[in-house]
Parts: structure tokens; C-alpha cells; sequence
């Protein structure tokens, strides 16, 4: 079941800044060898349900495997018989814009 994910994975409590953990937390997702993409709010994820989902219990896992609290915002979009999903809505939109 394919599915795209928008996740924000940060720590709690660590101060104000979060981009060394952010940065980690990136990595790992980018190394699952799934489909995503970074922004300054969101990473993206796109693939099977199941491998989706491993990768941000991963990602998770790395500030708790550091006694850190983490605080994980996700968004899902599941759409059987659909692929390339982080591209195509956003290709759909900028078509519509060209117009």
C-alpha cells in the first residue's frame, strides 16, 4: 500500500537548538533508500506503508536510544493504485500555474 508521509521529528528538551539532532534524523531517512525530500518544516517519505513506518520508528529511535524526548508530527496520505506521489501533486499544481 503506497503511501506518502509528511514527519517532523524533533527532541524535547534539549534547548534551542535542534539542527544537529534534525540533521541525524535526516540522514537516517535519506540512507532508508526511500523516495523523500527535506524542507524547513517537513521531510517528506514515500513507499510501502510497512517501510515508511520503519524508517520513522528509526528516525524515533535515535533520540530515544539518548534517553531524549521525542516529539514526532505526522501526516499520511494513503492512496492504493498510486506511485510517485511526492512528485506528481506537486507537478499537477505548478502545471495549473503555468496556465
Amino acid at each position: 500500500m503506497n503511501t506518502l508521509i509528511a514527519v517532523a521529528i524533533a527532541p524535547c528538551g534539549t534547548g534551542d537548538e535542534f539542527a544537529p539532532y534534525v540533521a541525524e534524523i535526516v540522514r537516517i531517512i535519506r540512507e532508508s533508500g526511500l523516495p523523500n525530500r527535506t524542507n524547513s518544516m517537513f521531510t517528506e517519505i514515500e513507499g510501502e506503508w510497512d517501510d515508511v513506518m520503519a524508517v520513522v520508528k528509526k528516525a524515533t529511535q535515535y533520540l530515544t536510544d539518548q534517553d531524549l524526548r521525542a516529539e514526532v508530527v505526522l501526516k499520511a496520505d494513503i492512496r492504493p493504485g498510486y506511485t510517485n506521489m511526492m512528485n506528481n501533486k506537486t507537478k499537477a499544481v505548478e502545471d495549473i500555474l503555468k496556465k
